[in-house]
């Protein structure tokens, strides 16, 4: 058993609660046309100091019918994981600091029909046990 809580997973679950009209995942759904908007959190690299404390980099990726509605969710999302996330109890984790890495940028997708916002996050986190 890992003594880290999966990021992605209290992430994930964070999002779901904070905001239930965008559909929140570590994997993408085929018809992501069906699931807008949508949001997709991936753990992209990051340590640990090998006993508790993670520090997590994570990429959350916001697709919308329209680049506004992107960028709006992917602001929102911002605000609530550098603002609000800090000091939660999620999942079996206590966050602690969140920074932005990379701030909320369009990234060019191949189906046109939707738009891209993405950004790049630093998360540090424990076991709440």
């Amino acid at each position: 058993m890992s003594a880290f809580p999966d990021v992605e997973v209290l992430l994930i679950a964070w999002l779901v609660a904070a905001r239930p009209d965008t559909v929140w995942a570590a994997e993408l759904d085929n018809d992501l046309l069906a699931d807008l908007p949508c949001g997709q959190v991936v753990r992209v690299g990051g340590d640990d100091d090998g006993v508790r404390l993670d520090r997590a980099l994570v990429d959350v990726d916001v697709y919308a019918a329209t680049r506004a509605q992107a960028a709006g969710i992917a602001a929102w999302t911002r605000a609530s994981l550098t603002r609000d996330l800090p000091g939660q109890v999620v999942a079996g984790a206590v966050l602690g600091r969140v920074s932005t890495v990379s701030a909320p940028g369009w990234r060019p997708y191949e189906n046109t029909a939707l738009r891209r916002i993405g950004a790049t996050y630093e998360v540090f986190f424990h076991p709440a046990a």
